[in-house]
């Protein structure tokens, strides 16, 4: 089968597109023909194996996988034993941050870890624009408990995260203030925001206005920018480690503050991909694409990721 494969870190160049062989689905998985998959951001840094804390998770001195690739939608094709949730043909979406695997023609998966179904009213590279994004967001606003009540002001409009943070704290009836640039101001307006503040043209940290939360859903803020945003009792968090990764130690040092920080970790489950489901068939969730490669292309699509300035997902079409 075809795969973007790899045995060490570094630029795009590391990754080349070649024939190994198909695997073979072990008790309780499925073979999934892989339709689609995206490059994204964890991608990214996981092949620079940068910031060195990924290297904990994915191997210190060299790739401990060498496919990379998290998001994934496509077809079942071979079930192994004892598998009854799925059957032949089914079209499946799913993310796997444990064993990734998803830049390849063919991918196994455990049937009780994040798949599911694939959403009927969208194609596969549609849906498969609707995983990662969503699930980090959700991390972040399930922990917070965000409602009708509140305003959260969040950092970005045009990334996988943002787009779909605006879109879920929407779901979830909360007053949304989107920061961006000029060109995607239509974009976070479309999105839902109720309010957009162009950073080109102003700096958001200093507004005359707080917030319940502040998301950094860009990971280009800090705390001590974003501090006077909020208001008694606010949280700030973000999606990046943050200057010399406060992040991680923040949440202990402001504990007893009244403008605290979080960091909870992701975690995958299963029932988080069904409850995308839900939520983009009931068309709370629409995908944000910017641009489709061919899996011959995946190179460009990293140069391309790399940059910083993608919109929404970057496609990798598999078959």
């Amino acid at each position: 089968m075809r795969a973007a494969c790899h045995t060490h870190y570094g630029p795009p160049e590391v990754v080349s597109v070649r024939e190994i062989p198909k695997p073979a689905p072990k008790p309780g998985e499925v073979l999934v023909r892989v339709n689609a998959s995206t490059v994204n951001r964890t991608d990214c840094g996981f092949r620079l194996g940068k910031p060195y804390a990924v290297r904990l998770f994915a191997g210190l001195t060299k790739p401990k996988f060498p496919i990379w690739g998290n998001e994934f939608s496509g077809v079942v094709e071979e079930l192994g034993a004892g598998v009854q949730e799925f059957m032949v043909g089914d079209e499946v979406f799913g993310i796997d941050q444990k064993e990734w695997g998803a830049h390849a023609a063919y991918k196994c998966m455990n049937v009780k870890e994040p798949i599911a179904l694939k959403p009927a009213n969208l194609s596969f590279e549609e849906c498969v624009a609707l995983l990662e994004g969503p699930w980090l967001a959700l991390n972040y606003l399930e922990k917070i408990k965000l409602g009708p009540q509140h305003e959260i002001l969040i950092n970005g409009a045009s990334g996988s995260i943002s787009s779909s943070g605006i879109q879920l704290a929407k779901h979830y009836g909360a007053m949304v203030t989107a920061v961006t640039d000029t060109k995607h101001l239509e974009l976070a307006k479309k999105l839902g925001a109720d309010e957009v503040i162009d950073y080109t043209r102003e700096d958001f940290t200093a507004i005359h206005k707080t917030f319940h939360f502040v998301f950094d859903a860009v990971g280009k803020s800090s705390f001590g920018a974003c501090k006077k945003l909020l208001k008694p009792g606010g949280l700030y968090f973000s999606t990046d480690l943050g200057p010399n990764w406060n992040n991680i130690y923040l949440p202990l040092l402001t504990m007893l503050s009244q403008k605290k920080v979080i960091f909870p970790l992701p975690r995958e489950s299963k029932q988080t991909v069904l409850f995308i489901k839900k939520l983009i068939e009931n068309g709370a969730l629409k995908p944000v694409i910017d641009r489709v490669y061919p899996l011959e292309q995946i190179i460009e699509a990293y140069r391309y990721v790399d940059k910083g300035m993608k919109t929404g997902n970057v496609i990798i079409r598999i078959s």
